[in-house]
């Protein structure tokens, strides 16, 4: 038999990677999210285009989880008939007379440097 391939050494102890996993398994991280979740749904109110203030009015988020993930979700529920009134703005969308309205990302700009420091402070608490 000759030598292995693949060898492990580990200097010092795991108290630290311990200590993550048991954060981890009590779920520590859902306060976080939780408060993450509101601060993004009042950026997306206040970044909503306003005509009569039912779809800015209209947003709501969910911590969501399954096996392996967490996933931190906003949700509008203002809807146009079958259609979802945030994404028609986000998109746009035709008119019955013919003209279309082009869209506007307002949720890319309003949320990206909450989702920016809510990924550096995921990884403070994952490497720390």
């Amino acid at each position: 038999m000759g030598k292995p391939l693949i060898t492990f050494k580990q200097k010092g102890d795991l108290r630290k990677t311990d200590l993550f996993f048991h954060r981890t398994l009590k779920r520590e991280y859902l306060p976080i999210l939780d408060r993450y979740g509101k601060m993004g749904v009042e950026l997306l109110r206040d970044a909503t285009p306003v005509d009569s203030g039912e779809t800015a009015d209209a947003w709501s988020y969910r911590v969501e989880e399954g096996e392996g993930f967490v996933r931190l979700a906003w949700y509008n529920s203002h809807n146009n008939g079958y259609i979802n009134v945030a994404l028609m703005i986000i998109y746009g969308h035709g008119l019955q007379n013919g003209s279309y309205i082009e869209g506007n990302d307002f949720v890319t700009p309003a949320l990206h440097p909450m989702l920016i420091r809510l990924a550096n402070k995921a990884w403070r608490e994952v490497t720390k």
